[in-house]
C-alpha cells in the first residue's frame, strides 16, 4: 500500500521533495536560464504530468528514489524536464539535461483523495530553490483536482491505473538552462517529514 509522502518534491519527489501519497480508496528568470520563452502550463496539468512521471517506474530504477541521479531521464516527457526532491532524506545526484526543456520541480508535493489532507499538508508546507546561488521563485499552488496514471509496480506501491485525485505543492517552474554545468538545490518540509536534494546539473547544447 502506499505510504504518507512530498513532492520532492517529491518526492521522489518529494518528491522533489515528495511525501509519499496517502493510501486512496477508490479510486524573475536566474542568469543561469537560457532566454528562451517557455509556457507553463496549468496546475493542473503540470501535478497529473508529474505524478505519472514519479509512478512510471518501479523503485530500483525511480528518480524520486535515486541516490545519484542514474535514473534522472527515466519516463521524461517530451515537452519539459522533469527534477524531483526525495520521499524524506537528503541526496546528491548528478543528470545531463536537454538545454531546449523548461524544467519543473516541487520543494515538496502530495495527493489525497480529499482537499482537507492537502489543506493540512500545505499549512506547514516550507520549501526553497536556488540554482547557481539565486533564488528561484517556488510558487504556491493549493489542491486541484488531477488524474494521473500509475504503472504497475510503481515506487510507492498505488494500485496500477488512472486516478483522479487532490494534489498540492510548493512548484518551481524553469525556462531552457543555458548549454554547461548548473547547481540546482531543493528544500522542503511539511511537518515531520523533510526533504534535500542537490543537483549537479548539466545542460546539453540541443534537445
Amino acid at each position: 500500500m502506499p505510504r504518507l509522502l512530498i513532492a520532492a518534491f517529491a518526492l521522489l519527489l518529494a518528491g522533489c521533495g515528495t511525501a509519499k501519497p496517502e493510501s486512496l480508496s477508490n479510486s524573475g528568470e536566474p542568469a543561469s536560464a537560457a532566454p528562451v520563452a517557455a509556457e507553463r502550463p496549468s496546475d493542473a496539468d503540470l501535478q497529473a504530468k508529474w505524478w505519472t512521471w514519479a509512478l512510471s517506474s518501479p523503485e530500483n530504477r525511480n528518480p524520486v528514489v535515486d541516490d545519484t541521479g542514474q535514473w534522472c531521464a527515466e519516463n521524461q516527457p517530451k515537452d519539459m524536464w522533469f527534477l524531483a526532491g526525495t520521499f524524506g532524506g537528503e541526496v546528491e545526484r548528478t543528470c545531463e539535461v536537454p538545454a531546449g526543456r523548461p524544467i519543473a520541480a516541487p520543494a515538496v508535493n502530495r495527493y489525497s483523495a480529499n482537499t482537507s489532507s492537502c489543506k493540512s499538508f500545505m499549512a506547514a508546507a516550507k520549501g526553497s530553490m536556488t540554482l547557481d546561488g539565486q533564488v528561484v521563485e517556488v510558487r504556491r499552488v493549493e489542491a486541484v483536482e488531477i488524474t494521473f496514471q500509475a504503472a504497475r509496480d510503481n515506487a510507492t506501491g498505488e494500485s496500477a491505473g488512472r486516478h483522479t485525485v487532490q494534489a498540492c505543492g510548493l512548484w518551481a517552474w524553469l525556462p531552457p538552462l543555458r548549454a554547461g554545468e548548473h547547481e540546482l538545490k531543493i528544500v522542503g518540509e511539511s511537518g515531520d517529514f523533510s526533504t534535500s536534494a542537490t543537483y549537479r546539473l548539466k545542460a546539453s547544447a540541443g534537445d
